[in-house]
């Protein structure tokens, strides 16, 4: 394959689920699985060259249900505001937002701090894109169009999933389809410096396991701040230029999935009924490589109206309302997003000591840890 960032033609291949459903249509509940339905290749690939970790193919059209932002990422970004503001980077008075296909808007955010859209000009002195650019399969052509909008004594604001925090927390399933690269500061850096933009600042975030925001300019601001050489030295030192430290993700992928199905038909042996709690696009692989069906899961639970009525891809699990979920009564609830946990718990306190973490993340305070395949399973105490 070419690089998506530097069109290098050598590549590793450093995780494969094969081919599962694409994460981003949900068929309706009342469609019949069938053998035909649609399944498509997921893998990630690393460029020997500028060390981009990619999605190695991605053949499937986007036709995603409109999710429903969760306030852990409202909170988040508002608190990504008020920190960029405090260090003086919110100059001048227009903003332009390249959006994310999955919602959210920091541009309520920035309107009360006196910028609007420009009305005359394509640039801006603010330029936002909060998970947006790892959608675009031409990495160089997207970077090359963020810094064309941005003002010449402007700066560029890019949020980002960590590779680090993707890998250090064996966050396989953040890979799917529509997400076409996955950064490290390292690499990021490199992408911005091709198009005459300079990393300025940084600010880490413990969402979705860790997330950067990078303050970029078209010219240097001084020698690297102190946050910048520490997050690119963490880097360095984990090793996200080696396929091999890479390839972990695999392995975690493996033996998640294995823990997971095990736990289930444990479960189901028992008579225990199970639901899920958030049709998210990450749960699409976890689902497929874990083998659920209904007989394991017998529901999953969704804010998203466009979702409910519908049903999880490649599988006969259908998509309820969380007014439902309470109203079944379940055992245990396997929350798919467990960054959402404390949000979840203020919002549905009736369900409070049911829920289920699984193991693509580390088991924290307030769960009683089970162990199948070596792998830890979670369930609130």
């Amino acid at each position: 394959m070419v690089c998506r960032g530097c069109s290098c033609t050598e590549t590793d291949r450093v995780l494969d689920l094969g081919r599962v459903p694409a994460t981003d249509c949900f068929p309706l509940a009342s469609t019949p699985i069938s053998s035909e339905e649609s399944v498509h290749p997921l893998a990630m690939a690393l460029c020997r060259a500028c060390g981009l970790a990619q999605l190695a193919d991605d053949d499937t059209t986007a036709d995603e249900p409109r999710g429903v932002e969760p306030q852990a990422l409202k909170d988040q970004a508002a608190q990504a505001v008020r920190l960029v503001s405090e260090a003086g980077a919110l100059t001048g008075d227009t903003v332009i937002e390249f959006g994310s296909p999955h919602g959210g808007s920091w541009l309520p955010l920035l309107a009360e701090r006196g910028l609007r859209s420009p009305v005359h000009t394509t640039r801006a002195a603010v330029v936002v894109d909060c998970f947006g650019a790892m959608h675009e399969p031409d990495q160089r052509a997207a970077f090359r169009q963020r810094a064309a909008a941005t003002a010449d004594d402007g700066v560029l604001l890019i949020q980002f999933h960590s590779l680090r925090a993707i890998v250090g927390g064996g966050q396989w399933n953040a890979l799917r389809h529509g997400h076409f690269a996955y950064y490290s500061l390292t690499v990021l850096r490199r992408l911005l410096e091709d198009v005459g933009m300079f990393v300025t600042a940084v600010w880490e975030f413990d969402l979705y396991g860790g997330t950067v925001l990078v303050a970029a300019r078209h010219r240097p601001d001084g020698p690297l701040s102190a946050d910048v050489r520490c997050i690119l030295t963490a880097e360095h030192t984990v090793g996200l230029a080696d396929p091999n430290v890479l390839r972990s993700l695999q392995r975690a992928a493996n033996e998640q999935t294995a823990a997971l199905h095990e736990w289930l038909t444990l479960m189901a042996r028992r008579n225990l009924r199970i639901f899920a709690y958030g049709a998210a696009s990450r749960a699409v692989p976890l689902f497929a490589k874990a083998g659920v069906d209904r007989t394991l899961v017998t529901a999953v639970a969704d804010v998203s109206h466009a979702k409910q009525t519908r049903r999880m891809p490649g599988t006969d699990v259908p998509i309820i309302s969380p007014e439902q979920l309470v109203e079944a009564r379940p055992d245990h609830v396997l929350l798919t997003l467990p960054e959402l946990l404390p949000e979840v718990q203020r919002r549905i306190p009736a369900l409070t000591g049911r829920w289920m973490v699984p193991p693509t993340h580390a088991v924290g305070d307030g769960f009683d840890a089970y162990r199948t395949t070596g792998v830890r399973m979670a369930v609130e105490s």
